[in-house]
């Protein structure tokens, strides 16, 4: 999916703003297929669709966190270039290719990275979301660094707040074991709102 949101909002380059709305749209298309799956599907295989999908790190072994280990090292690896050359491609893109870097091998690049993190880790623990959109943010503001994105910051920050959300859902409700995604789309989508009322009051 992600090679096809990429190819669709190519034109001249990758826009960030095209490269959102396309991702958005694909995304809504392919929800709408997992619901007709789901009701298509006997009872048992949706509700272990239904549990997988709200995301929880309960039920997750070895082989799993291996995998995901094994797959994370590897992306790692490569996350020192792709960070250095992020920064230049948030300068905008002509400056970017005037200090050198291949905008375009370099955004095919962050893709791969990116879709490659998120796949390992969701097929161990499923779609937990919100943690990727908070984590930078708040990385952000702890390490007083502005625009710029400091993936080994984030990193650390969606770490600490997935394992928060996870004893949370653990002893929020006693004798109630909630999805960790069910958590963390609480609190993300609550930090996400009052970052967008605070940009609001800043005006223009």
């Amino acid at each position: 999916m992600a090679f096809a949101v990429y190819l669709l909002a190519f034109r001249r380059g990758v826009k960030g703003f095209r490269l959102i709305v396309v991702g958005i749209a694909l995304g809504a298309l392919l929800s709408s297929a997992n619901r007709w799956f789901s009701v298509k599907a006997d009872v048992d295989t949706a509700l272990r669709a239904a549990v997988w999908g709200a995301g929880s790190l309960s039920a997750v072994g070895r082989p799993a966190v291996t995998m995901a280990a094994v797959v994370l090292a590897g992306v790692a690896v490569a996350a020192p270039v792709a960070q250095r050359r992020m920064r230049r491609l948030e300068l905008g893109d002509d400056t970017a290719a005037m200090l050198g870097v291949p905008v375009e091998r370099t955004k095919v690049m962050l893709v791969v990275l990116g879709v490659t993190a998120t796949a390992a880790v969701t097929a161990a623990v499923g779609p937990i979301a919100f943690v990727a959109l908070a984590a930078p943010q708040i990385a952000r503001r702890l390490t007083g660094q502005g625009g710029s994105v400091d993936l080994a910051g984030s990193a650390l920050v969606g770490a600490v707040l997935l394992l928060g959300a996870d004893i949370a859902a653990q002893h929020a409700i006693p004798g109630v074991l909630l999805p960790t995604g069910a958590v963390t789309v609480c609190v993300g989508g609550a930090y996400l709102l009052v970052l967008l009322v605070g940009e609001g009051r800043r005006g223009p």
